[in-house]
Order: structure tokens, then sequence, then C-alpha cells
């Protein structure tokens, strides 16, 4: 069997080693050749020059994986290849792509009778050698034909890997997924940070951490990294308290929203994802300045 991946980033090259590792014919093309000479060297994928040369190296049906940021890239590249491609070519979106954008993108290639998977792909940087969890929506007939990949990329043939539902599913799934994910690390951070506040205890928080890995409630492949990382460093003194969002934890509280469905703790841990990023620097300014102002509580200048 064979594909083209198209984004050969973090992601798309660490799958695109497990595809051929797993006997997959791989088509590789990114916007920056260094990765392609290395994945040509390294695991004999084929290289492309370009989208179209990917997809000319193809027989059909032609299956093309794109492992793209999410919005105008990915936009564009589907643009670009429904004039690239035969009616029953298949298209299949790894990234983490909006579930609303991923249903117009599949009504879209169905007028071309193109089919279309959407494929929230979780796994990180570990699903090189563990294995990637793929939550699939789309037609069961192009599915079915691209079954041999997800088997291959997914932890075990028979695990690992679904077919969730029709197009958007697999993205929707996703999307609360990331959203789950948020609340999970926000509890362990808030619960380590409680931990740490009561030096009288002189708790070793590796050792802890280790111990919650084996029988606990709460054992998790986050505490599992957790575990990992506090081993060598418990203080973290060189690490800026400054978390990202990638966009899906924000998607997901709008979709509570939009269904009147409370998920308080998924919103505030999105919203203490912001509080790191500086985005409540000036509201606890102004904090500051009214309890000055009605109490004359002193103001810590920088």
């Amino acid at each position: 069997m064979q594909l083209a991946m198209i984004g050969l980033g973090k992601m798309g090259a660490n799958m695109t080693r497990r595809l051929c590792r797993g006997g997959i014919e791989v088509i590789g093309y990114n916007r920056s050749s260094a990765i392609i000479e290395q994945l040509v060297k390294e695991e004999g994928m084929k290289p492309a020059s370009s989208l179209a040369d990917a997809i000319q190296q193809l027989s059909t049906p032609r299956i093309i994986w794109l492992m793209l940021p999410s919005g105008d890239p990915t936009e564009t590249a589907i643009n670009d290849i429904i004039k690239l491609l035969d009616p029953n070519d298949v298209v299949i979106d790894g990234g983490n792509s909006n579930y609303h954008d991923t249903q117009r993108r599949g009504q879209l290639l169905q007028k071309h009778n193109i089919g279309f998977i959407d494929a929230g792909t979780s796994g990180g940087v570990w699903g090189l050698e563990n294995g990637y969890c793929l939550m699939v929506g789309g037609e069961k007939q192009y599915v079915h034909l691209i079954e041999p990949t997800l088997k291959v990329l997914a932890p075990a043939a028979d695990r690992g890997w679904a077919h969730v539902g029709p197009v958007g599913a697999g993205h929707f799934s996703k999307m609360i997924h990331n959203g789950i994910e948020y609340g999970m690390m926000q509890a362990y951070a808030e619960g380590f940070s409680l931990l740490k506040g009561k030096p009288e205890f002189d708790l070793d928080l590796a050792q802890l951490s280790e111990l919650w890995r084996h029988g606990s409630v709460v054992q998790s492949w986050l505490l599992d990294l957790m575990a990992d990382f506090l081993k060598g460093d418990q203080q973290l003194e060189n690490i800026q308290p400054f978390v990202a969002d990638s966009g899906e934890g924000r998607w997901t509280v709008d979709e509570a929203t939009a269904q009147g469905t409370p998920a308080p703790v998924l919103a505030l841990a999105l919203h203490m994802r912001f509080a790191s990023q500086g985005s409540s620097d000036y509201g606890n300014k102004l904090l500051a300045m009214m309890r000055n102002s009605f109490g004359g509580h002193a103001i810590k200048d920088k």
C-alpha cells in the first residue's frame, strides 16, 4: 500500500517513519527539503518536489494524508489538491482542524466525488515508539481503504484506532480529547503545587508521582511523564511559567457554550493558560489599585 504524506513536521515525520517501518510506501513532500532528504536516507521514503509531484507518483485510488497546521495551510492544500485528483481518490486531514471546517471541506470534496477522512491524531512525540491514537471520521468505504495504514500507525492492529462516525466526527472527538487533557493537566499542576507548598513535610514530589503511578486512581500517562521529569528536577527554577494553548481548548469551550453544556473544569483550565500568558496582568494591576484605593493596602512596585 502507498500514500503521499504532505507536511513532514514533528508529527508528520514520525508518522512517516512508522509507516515506512510498517511496510507502507510513503511519498513525502514538505516545504523544507532537509527533512525530505533525511527521511529518504533513514527510512527509504520516496521524495516529492511538489504537491503535484507527490500525487503523480501515486497509483489509483490515490491517498493523500495531510499533516499541516489548521486553518489557511490546510485550506490552501485542499483547494490545490482538488484540481489534481480524480473521483474515488481520498484526502485525509490528520491535523487539528476545527470540525466545522472539516464538515465544510467534506461537502466540497464530495461534490467532486473525492473521499475525505478526518483523522484526529493523538500521541505527540511518543507516537513513533508507542503508536498513535486515531479517531477517524468519514464514509465507511474510504475508511476501509486506508485501514492498513491505521493499523500500522496505531499501537496495535486491533486497538488504538476506530471509525468513530461521519466526516467531522474524528476532529470533534479529538477536540474534546484535548479539552479533557487541559483539565487533567491543570488538576495535576494544582495538586503538586499544594504538595510543594507544605515545606514542613519535606515531601519528595518525584517519589509521590512515582508512587501514584501504581495502583492509584489518578494514574495516567501524564503522571508517567511528570514522574519522569521530576526525577531530574523538582524545583523547575529555569522553566518560565508560560503555557501556550493550541486552539482546541478554546474550540471545546466554544462548543460547551453552543450546546449549553456546563464544562467549568475545562473552561477554567483554558483560562488558567491565558493567565500564564500574561493576559491577566493588567486586570491584576487594576485589582491592586482598587485594593489600595479603598483600604490603603500597599502596592508592590516592580
